[in-house]
């Protein structure tokens, strides 16, 4: 699995404690808790760039790194504020008007998210939460002026180990295939990740039940 970019300047001060409990080398979990058999292998077409808050990184709930393992096209940069160089490369991998931010339409300019399944070949996902993702976007303006793709009718959330905010937010691992099945249409890949998901929620269940 290759090791996600970090926005150095917006890590916390310090190092953390390294632990003395053996870890997998492939999800870098302890034994205990690997997660590698929730690992569906999925060849998706769009490539996927997933920004994740600092806070996010390492959280035992977190479904971004199971979305990494299992998607053959898929990045993690760590960070709040990037380097607008480094990022402007990043969105230019593709070509002009290629790269999408899954986020809500909400300016009346901005293509509806039917538009995307033809335009998009790299989708852009803010892993953190509602308001560290408003200030994630605020923070880095070159986001600000991507199309975006907003979710059509998503299902209620399988994610029950961790509470939304709000009642119709999903995961990270479930927006983002989603919003993958949206652009390159369903699959019986995409189908088999959110069984997998299914796995890794009642792992976590037990392992965090009072």
């Amino acid at each position: 699995m290759p090791l996600p970019h970090r926005a150095v300047k917006d890590q916390p001060e310090g190092h953390p404690r390294r632990s003395t409990r053996a870890q997998c080398p492939k999800c870098q979990r302890p034994q205990a808790a690997c997660i590698c058999e929730w690992v569906r292998p999925v060849a998706n077409r769009v490539e996927l760039l997933l920004l994740q808050h600092p806070l996010e990184q390492g959280h035992a709930k977190g479904s971004a790194t199971l979305l990494q393992m299992s998607l053959r096209h898929g990045r993690i940069w760590v960070g709040e504020r990037f380097d607008p160089q480094e990022l402007a490369q990043a969105l230019a991998r593709t070509e002009a008007g290629s790269t999408w931010l899954l986020y809500p339409e909400d300016r009346p300019h901005i293509s509806p998210g039917l538009m995307a399944a033809a335009a998009c070949r790299q989708l852009v996902v803010l892993d953190a939460t509602w308001r560290k993702s408003r200030k994630m976007l605020l923070l880095n303006p070159l986001l600000q002026h991507l199309p975006r793709l907003a979710l059509l009718d998503p299902p209620a959330s399988r994610y029950t180990v961790r509470k939304a905010q709000l009642g119709h937010q999903l995961s990270t691992l479930e927006a983002s295939v989603l919003a993958l099945q949206q652009l390159e249409g369903p699959s019986a890949a995409f189908d088999d990740l959110l069984k997998g998901f299914d796995g890794f929620v009642a792992q976590q269940s037990s392992r965090f039940q009072p």
